[in-house]
């Protein structure tokens, strides 16, 4: 372990102080047949999960050789068969040649494309409900340190990179170690920012060679085929998560550790020395607790140690995170409480926006603070705890209304959305209807049905056992004044399996 100047590095997303030793990192990984979980810990506390399942692996950065099935005029648009159940789509703009028109107006998709043509195509979006793959033909390879684009002959640098003293030396290096002969690109990743020169050099070497590898079996398959298949999690991991400040990467399954071993030895062989094979009779997760932190990533309050709580909603549009004092009462004062609680949620807040991959707009409500040394120092102390993400974000200073809004780019569906579906009861309100609501609901209906069916002798009431107590106990009269203004019996029968909302009015 290492200290360094005081600096948040875009390579590793973390804060080095100087005069202080670099905590390091722990990842586990957690190998089934069903699905890959990866738990990224920092002195022993979860920092990140992933989880990937083999049943609904992304299809994002494959590549294939398509057919062209459909060509749409009238959109700009063609559907593309790439061997999956529903044609893909790629939109005229997503077409590389297309995109070379800067000056002059650039062709119809009807000119570029041609039912039963061959087109290599790579995956930008996944198939989402009755939508197919959306397609791109500029295609780009991911490496540790660097992004191959093939087609365009373009040397860039990630903005991450924020010193243009760096960004122009890597620029540099790349040109000099570029081949004569190259006709594509690449952009400089984060992670390169503090890479030795021949870590460039192997990494630029392999993606040539993945490219060559590619493009020749282009030339030779039938299409559709598949061409190149994006890294699995595990491989990864290992390809972007690991870093310098990673201690080891422990690995519970024999097989998978041999596979995760020779993948490294080619392609990152400086994490070779991290990977360990844990083979201890308890289950890896259960040893540091990974699978009672993922039960918290799921709930909607997270506590916090000083008695304060943060309250997380995520809807389709945002996620708002509310943060309160709870049971603490400060030391000196009341502005005194609300700062510390506020410092320690800006900590949470972070580690939360980690574990459950929350992307899109957020928007903080802090606790209000009057003292304007204490917002800054809260919006400080939450930039520099969001500096360990390696995700891209944008974060303002508070508003009007002292909230503070902020974006984390999208990379993979949260943690909550893979793990979880919505309440078939509540429909994702998050709330159930009382049972004294669903008795008043049942006797209007009753009321409705009796003046309907006139023939009916009885009405018999099935539902769940909540809601035929409380007609037993405080709703009994209600229920006996409805029998008698109707001039019907009306029985009633407990059905264990219905939840509380659901309930049947049936005619005897």
């Amino acid at each position: 372990m290492g200290g360094g100047a005081t600096r948040a590095s875009a390579a590793t997303g973390r804060v080095h102080s100087p005069g202080k030793l670099a905590q390091m990192d722990d990842v586990l990984i957690n190998i089934t047949p069903q699905e890959t979980r990866v738990a990224v810990l920092t002195a022993g506390v979860v920092q990140e999960l992933q989880i990937e399942r083999s049943a609904s692996r992304g299809l994002v950065g494959n590549i294939y050789l398509g057919k062209v099935a459909r060509v749409l005029p009238g959109m700009q648009s063609a559907f593309v068969d790439i061997g999956l159940e529903r044609a893909a789509f790629l939109h005229v703009a997503d077409i590389w040649e297309y995109r070379q028109f800067t000056q002059e107006k650039p062709p119809p998709i009807e000119r570029l494309l041609h039912e039963g043509d061959a087109q290599l195509v790579q995956v930008v979006k996944d198939p989402i409900g009755t939508k197919g793959a959306r397609l791109s033909t500029q295609v780009s390879l991911a490496g540790r340190l660097l992004v191959y684009l093939p087609q365009d002959p373009h040397i860039g640098v990630s903005q991450r990179i924020e010193a243009e003293a760096d960004r122009a030396h890597l620029r540099e290096l790349l040109q000099r170690l570029v081949p004569a002969d190259e006709k594509g690109g690449y952009i400089v990743r984060t992670s390169a920012e503090d890479a030795a020169e021949a870590d460039i050099a192997a990494d630029l070497s392999y993606l040539r060679k993945r490219w060559l590898e590619i493009a020749d079996a282009a030339r030779k398959v039938p299409a559709p085929s598949l061409l190149y298949q994006e890294l699995s999690l595990a491989q990864r991991v290992l390809r972007d998560v690991v870093t310098d400040l990673t201690q080891t990467v422990q690995i519970d399954s024999r097989e998978n550790f041999v596979s995760l071993q020779a993948f490294a030895a080619q392609y990152v062989p400086q994490v070779s020395l991290r990977l360990v094979h844990y083979a201890g009779e308890r289950p890896l997760f259960d040893l540091y607790q990974i699978d009672d932190e993922i039960e918290k990533a799921l709930a909607r309050r997270v506590d916090l140690k000083s008695g304060g709580y943060l309250i997380i909603d995520q809807t389709e549009a945002m996620t708002t995170i509310d943060v309160n004092t709870g049971g603490f009462v400060g030391t000196r004062n009341f502005d005194d409480t609300i700062f510390k609680t506020n410092l320690e949620a800006a900590h949470a807040i972070a580690r939360q926006l980690r574990l459950r991959n929350l992307g899109g707009i957020i928007v903080v409500d802090f606790i209000d603070m009057m003292n304007a040394e204490h917002r800054d120092s809260v919006l400080g102390e939450f930039k520099k705890a969001l500096a360990r993400d390696r995700t891209r974000m944008t974060v303002s200073g508070f508003t009007q209304l002292g909230l503070v809004e902020m974006t984390r780019k999208r990379t993979r569906e949260s943690l909550a959305h893979v793990l979880c579906e919505l309440c078939p009861v509540c429909g994702g309100r998050g709330e159930v209807k009382t049972a004294r609501t669903v008795c008043y609901e049942i006797l209007r209906e009753i009321l409705r049905e009796a003046r309907q069916f006139r023939e009916a002798r009885e009405f018999r009431i099935l539902g769940s056992q909540l809601v035929i107590d409380m007609f037993l106990e405080e709703e009994s009269q209600a229920l006996a004044m409805l029998s008698d203004f109707i001039g019907r019996p009306i029985s009633m029968q407990v059905e264990s399996v219905y939840h509380q909302e659901q309930f049947d009015v049936v005619l005897m």
